[in-house]
């Protein structure tokens, strides 16, 4: 039996580009639904699953990089940006956010296609959740990460302050516990594909996380390293209820 073909959303309020795109991607083998605004674009994702979606930044009412924050905090659905060449601030903001790749405005649909086989050839390779991090609160060792509040509390009730970088790299492990993870799967699950531009190499990464999480930072009882291969997160997980 063979595998379905991957299902892309297209979102775009420019019924010419949508369409372009649509019929390219049909004819490339892929399942292409199509929504003209965020608010249409909400309601496909609730009636199937997607594999990846195709999004324009600038539209009336939502705008792209609000859709795509919300996927980021509800899924792992990857994101590909079509951004304006004056749109500069805002691709930096949404690579921020999570988008794992953008294409400039006017592009080759040829171009499009190579990113969209690339980022679901990189994001199919990461392992997936034993279990969808639905849970607000999760416990493991002596902490408790409340999702919601991205904070990170300790055995003694204290709080510790975490980056946008840490809470993505600690959510990572914490959504795949005793799961080994090379540092490109990592890479794609916090930072996506532009490490060069946010300067933030995972070991780097690690290091400033074990120094809040380990009782000896150099003797990692949490975060181990996997030589060769990458870390894992050598730790039970438990979801606590609200």
């Amino acid at each position: 039996m063979t595998e379905p073909q991957p299902h892309i959303l297209v979102v775009d309020d420019h019924r010419e580009i949508r369409d372009l795109i649509g019929r390219y991607l049909l004819k490339n083998g892929f399942r292409v639904t199509t929504s003209e605004n965020a608010a249409a674009a909400r309601k496909a994702l609730k009636a199937a699953a997607v594999d990846l979606v195709v999004l324009d930044i600038m539209m009336p009412g939502e705008d792209g990089l609000s859709l795509c924050r919300f996927l980021r905090e509800s899924s792992d659905t990857p994101v590909i940006l079509l951004t304006a060449m004056a749109e500069d601030t805002d691709r930096v903001v949404g690579l921020e956010i999570g988008a794992d790749d953008y294409v400039t405005k006017p592009f080759n649909p040829r171009e499009l296609l190579a990113r969209i086989r690339a980022v679901l050839r990189r994001t199919q390779a990461v392992p997936k959740p034993r279990d969808p991090l639905e849970a607000r609160r999760l416990r493991f060792d002596r902490f408790v990460l409340d999702a919601r509040r991205r904070e990170l509390v300790g055995g003694d009730g204290v709080a510790l302050p975490l980056s946008t970088a840490e809470f993505q790299l600690l959510t990572a492990f914490l959504k795949r516990p005793n799961m080994v993870l090379n540092r490109d799967q990592l890479m794609d699950l916090t930072s996506g594909r532009t490490p060069q531009i946010f300067d933030r190499s995972i070991d780097n990464q690690v290091s400033r996380l074990r120094k809040k999480i380990e009782v000896d930072p150099k003797n990692p009882e949490l975060i181990k390293t996997v030589w060769g291969g990458g870390y894992i997160f050598a730790a039970d997980v438990e979801e606590l209820s609200e």
